[in-house]
């Protein structure tokens, strides 16, 4: 199977259904299955939720264009995981090292809440994109959807990897670690910091250049 859904995937109604009116509404926009970003070499697979309306939707790059994305391409930055400038652009020129950033669900789901049948629908992508990083050493997941999926994914029963932020499990040959979203929300309330956030990524640093 293929690690990347088709643009105009069908396999789940619901979604579909927002698709075709966020087109209405906004023709000039991606709307639609965002594809993976980053290099086929990859050692770290960065896995997050879903697309945001406003974020990866409208530009069809992962983490492009929202909140989210400035403090992830801020930090991947910080610790050598990227060359170039962000500027919350698809086309700003900004090349991943070492890195792959995908989605457990590759349709923007309405209200950021996709429902437990879209993510099991979308999980082939995701294992075929796993299997596909011949160099993986490891994943980070960012919340706990895509932390359950990437478990799943790697055919491994949840009770026995349970979330948390900065967990870090040795599955096979991948390290798996997992952190708090990286969104507005979660980083407005505190629950998730810049420093937590960066030792997150001083530990993926250290895997990736093992």
């Amino acid at each position: 199977m293929s690690p990347e859904a088709p643009r105009n995937c069908d396999l789940c109604p619901r979604l579909v259904t927002y698709r075709k009116a966020n087109e209405k509404a906004h023709p000039d926009w991606f709307n639609g299955a965002v594809p993976s970003f980053g290099e086929d070499t990859a050692r770290i697979l960065i896995v997050g939720l879903a697309p945001g309306m406003t974020g990866a939707n409208r530009t069809g790059r992962p983490f492009t264009g929202d909140w989210a994305g400035d403090l992830l391409f801020g930090t991947l930055a910080k610790f050598g995981f990227c060359d170039g400038h962000y500027d919350k652009r698809s086309d700003d020129g900004l090349k991943l090292r070492h890195a792959m950033i995908t989605n457990a669900v590759r349709c923007v789901p309405p209200q950021n809440k996709p429902i437990g049948a879209e993510i099991n629908a979308c999980r082939p992508f995701l294992s075929s994109r796993i299997t596909s990083l011949k160099g993986l050493k490891a994943i980070v997941c960012l919340g706990k959807i895509s932390h359950d999926s990437a478990l799943r994914a790697l055919g491994v029963r949840l009770k026995d990897y349970p979330f948390g932020h900065g967990v870090e499990y040795e599955i096979g040959a991948i390290r798996l670690i997992s952190s708090y979203h990286c969104s507005r929300y979660n980083t407005n309330t505190g629950r998730l910091t810049e420093e937590m956030f960066d030792r997150i990524f001083e530990r993926v640093r250290d895997i990736a250049a093992a």
